[in-house]
């Protein structure tokens, strides 16, 4: 009864041993944890692996194809709204401006040039260039993986590669990218660390270029829109009774039959002062979306994932060493008392190191 007793319990201990045995992938030593956890460190390379995550199929080949296709179609779409705009601002408000003064159209052309090259060039910046794939790193045997050399590093489930915290992979692009922010249709690239910045400098530039667009629009449009004929509204109200109602109808059945005889020109400002000032609008919010995330120090992907949170400053400083300013600029925003808070971490690892 007693040896029957001693094999239960050898056995017990053998497969409670075995549970708790599990090989980094990092490194490739195997760990011995405590208690079983499905997401655990490894104390030599820092590696963290995730038992609970198993590998990802690769997407289907139609998925992919479709993805490509939706990337080019918004990408043809806005290359062909930044030409058009371009194009219909030379033919509808060049000759405007050129018959208030010559200094004007010289103004007016040399301004709209740097801000149509400026679009432009960011634009293709952010399209073509890599958004940031993460270094080369040597993994998966001990002798040559050295200590923390994969401090926080998580293998990802679609590439199979080490990813750095902060990275994501990106579907779309089949690829890791580091501090992923998102994948945009409209440029038919992901926006990383090695973009981000042209990214912002196109919003800016797509912003001020709406912006002038639609004054611009609206001015030429005044002088080329046909006289009001307002005989009607002064004869139908008089001097001691006066309709609100009726006052704005006439003026805008007035509106209405003036637009009638607007010309090719006229039609053509009136589509750029609503197109620009609509996509002014929508750019200027994503705009300030993508500062706040830059002034909080995290990403869009970051903002709504609990995963690589740690200690993170918010501030301006944070502004300032994105867009690579001065160090003495830095230190004025300190001194005017923007300096930076600290985020306090979500949670403890609940993992063991072995």
């Amino acid at each position: 009864m007693g040896e029957e007793q001693t094999v239960q319990e050898e056995s017990n201990m053998a497969s409670v041993s075995e549970e708790c045995q599990v090989s980094c992938w990092g490194c490739g030593l195997r760990l011995i944890l405590s208690t079983y956890s499905p997401s655990f460190k490894c104390g030599w390379c820092g590696a963290i692996t995730q038992t609970d995550l198993a590998p990802r199929k690769a997407d289907s080949r139609c998925f992919s194809h479709w993805r490509r296709v939706r990337d080019r179609f918004f990408v043809s779409i806005l290359m062909f709204f930044i030409l058009f705009i371009i194009s219909a601002g030379v033919w509808a408000v060049y000759p405007i401006v050129f018959s208030i003064s010559t200094f004007c159209g010289i103004f007016h052309i040399t301004l709209t040039t740097i801000l149509s090259i400026t679009t432009i060039s960011t634009f293709c910046m952010v399209a073509f260039r890599s958004p940031g794939a993460p270094p080369t790193i040597v993994w998966g045997s001990y002798p040559i993986v050295d200590k923390n050399d994969l401090n926080d590093y998580t293998l990802c489930v679609y590439c199979s590669k080490p990813k750095p915290p902060r990275a994501h992979h990106c579907r779309s692009c089949k690829m890791c990218v580091m501090d992923m922010d998102h994948h945009c249709p409209f440029i038919g690239n992901c926006v990383g660390a090695a973009n981000h910045h042209a990214f912002i400098l196109f919003l800016i530039s797509v912003v001020i270029s709406c912006m002038y667009v639609t004054i611009m629009a609206i001015y030429s449009g005044y002088r080329v829109w046909p006289p009001l004929d307002l005989s009607d509204l002064t004869t139908s109200v008089s001097l001691h009774s006066v309709n609100v109602t009726s006052l704005l109808g006439g003026i805008f059945a007035a509106l209405a039959r003036s637009a009638l005889l607007l010309s090719a020109r006229g039609l053509i400002l009136v589509y750029l002062a609503f197109a620009s000032f609509a996509v002014e609008i929508g750019i200027g919010v994503l705009l300030w979306q993508q500062l706040s995330y830059i002034y909080d120090g995290v990403t869009y992907v970051n903002s709504i994932s609990s995963m690589n949170a740690g200690y993170t400053e918010r501030g301006w400083n944070n502004v300032v060493r994105f867009f690579g300013c001065p160090y003495s600029i830095s230190r004025l925003f300190r001194f005017c008392g923007y300096g930076n808070g600290v985020k306090l971490q979500d949670g403890d690892s609940s993992s063991k190191t072995a």
